[in-house]
């Protein structure tokens, strides 16, 4: 069955893993600068510094927070060197474009990235037109989601009624405030099938379809 998201007029989408396939394996790309930029600043060897980077990413929501609280790390130096990236694995999809453009109301990326990763990522597929607002991690003082206080910055400051609000994300825990908070939250990707959490209301490996498919504002299907 189609998934009945009428009732929203405000579309949050977040950006790494969502609106390109993990499969890409983009996102890999970036966590080997990661890896690379916490080996040199802390000199540890190799594994052990992906170890910590991984570690960093589960304890403070991304490797920045983490470097930022413990290593007094300035973050501007970081996102640059970290995203600076071939674009050349990922490939725009008009599906994916036109299931988008045809959703009713405000359309924001709610992103972890910086401000200028996701502008790059955007242009690249194609779809930087069909957004109002990029909500990056700079937007968000650098505390990342899942923290509270982000979802609360970012309704604040573009005026979200979360009962209203659909909330795209690759991330099951990224979606737990939102849920909490009165958002249509939606687990995107291979794995969101397998999840089981009260807090994914839709799940999805196939993101133009599911907007395809989904009853909307003044539609009948």
């Amino acid at each position: 069955m189609s998934a009945d998201l009428s009732h929203v007029d405000t579309w949050l989408f977040d950006l790494d893993n969502t609106l390109y396939p993990l499969e890409s394996e983009f996102m890999g790309l970036i966590e080997v600068k990661m890896t690379d930029f916490v080996e040199r600043i802390t000199g540890l060897p190799r594994e052990e510094a992906r170890l910590l980077q991984k570690k960093y990413y589960t304890e403070h929501g991304t490797t920045l927070a983490g470097l930022m609280m413990n290593h007094g790390l300035e973050p501007k130096a970081f996102l640059d060197e970290v995203h600076d990236v071939s674009m050349d694995r990922l490939v725009p999809d008009p599906e994916l474009r036109e299931a988008i453009a045809r959703l009713p109301g405000r359309r924001i990326i709610f992103t972890n990235g910086s401000v200028g990763h996701a502008e790059r990522v955007l242009a690249h597929l194609n779809l930087r037109d069909l957004f109002s607002e990029v909500f990056a991690i700079e937007t968000a003082d650098y505390v990342p989601k899942p923290s509270l206080s982000t979802f609360d910055r970012i309704s604040k400051l573009h005026a979200i009624d979360p009962p209203m609000t659909a909330f795209f994300e690759d991330s099951e825990k990224n979606l737990v405030p939102a849920a909490r908070m009165g958002m249509t939250t939606i687990l995107v990707g291979p794995h969101a099938k397998d999840s089981t959490s009260e807090h994914v209301h839709f799940r999805t490996n196939d993101l133009p379809g599911f907007l395809t498919s989904a009853r909307l504002q003044g539609s009948s299907s």
